[in-house]
């Protein structure tokens, strides 16, 4: 009976290791989850250069690290003939944000980086069409491109990402109707893509974005990629009430430039129905040659 009671009491041991190990939530390295943990091709987000959105009152350009101007980064490796190899996407909780590693066989390659903060990872399966949707939404974004050559040694790529798009800030001077929920901007003659070579646009995109309206709320950014340094966005605002219907419109041709900021400001509740709104003054504010002030 010893005998028995003692095989027993083995085997109930036995099945309670198993349980554990069966229930057991098996993790990967941090590392694993970014990317390649080793590989001859290693690429450090070095910094972020960019001549800053908000008025500082400063002419400089600052240098910032990537976590300070962007939630999420995409990384990719493209054949000499365009034919994506590789890519590695991480957010900013990820560790190592802003490095990862490729294993390459040698040869020459194209190394692609963008940092931006949309809900979504952009399609990049064509390096001259990376592209963005209305419904991840269009933010800063900033690239870098570089031609890289593996041989039999590990290359560290130290990479610098610059910003290319062009911003307009659209700010309503009066108070917001008490029915108005959500403020639509629909705008054309921008890009919602943009080529990795050049950092201009690719596509004639019609990009529709809706916000809600928060109190306190006044001012709405509206990224774009250009088609050139230089072009201008045709937009149309409109405030709809909580059910989606229509109350307020105006219409708006926008000048726009490359890593620019545009702001458009104006009582937009002043008046009623739909109507077409000319911008009455432009000045420039010459500190810096990144933003440019529209009324309307």
């Amino acid at each position: 009976m010893r005998r028995i009671g003692s095989s027993i009491r083995i085997v109930f041991a036995l099945l309670f290791v198993f349980a554990i190990v069966a229930c057991e939530k098996i993790t990967l390295p941090e590392s694993i989850k970014s990317g390649e943990v080793k590989g001859n091709l290693r690429v450090h987000v070095f910094q972020v250069e960019q001549t800053p959105f908000e008025h500082l009152g400063a002419s400089t350009r600052t240098q910032k690290a990537a976590s300070e101007v962007c939630t999420r980064l995409n990384f990719a490796v493209y054949s000499t003939d365009g034919t994506r190899l590789k890519q590695i996407n991480q957010t900013s909780d990820d560790a190592g944000f802003g490095t990862c590693s490729f294993q390459l066989e040698e040869g020459t390659y194209q190394v692609v980086v963008v940092a931006h903060s949309s809900n979504g990872n952009p399609t990049m399966t064509n390096p001259a069409k990376i592209q963005f949707t209305n419904s991840q939404g269009f933010t800063d974004t900033f690239i870098c491109s570089e031609d890289v050559t593996i041989g039999e040694d590990v290359v560290d790529l130290k990479v610098s990402l610059n910003r290319i798009v062009s911003l307009c800030r659209f700010v309503v001077t009066d108070d917001f109707p008490a029915e108005v929920k959500k403020m639509r901007f629909y705008y054309t003659g921008g890009s919602g893509a943009f080529d990795a070579k050049t950092g201009l646009g690719c596509v004639n995109s019609k990009q529709d974005v809706k916000l809600d309206v928060v109190a306190g709320q006044n001012q709405f950014d509206l990224y774009t990629f250009l088609h050139d340094t230089e072009g201008a966005i045709h937009l149309t605002v409109t405030a709809l009430d909580a059910n989606g219907n229509e109350l307020y419109d105006r219409t708006f041709d926008v000048p726009m430039q490359q890593n620019h900021i545009t702001w458009l400001s104006g009582a937009f509740f002043n008046g009623t129905g739909s109507s077409a709104t000319t911008i009455t003054g432009v000045t420039v504010n010459t500190d810096w040659a990144d933003e440019t002030y529209l009324t309307f």
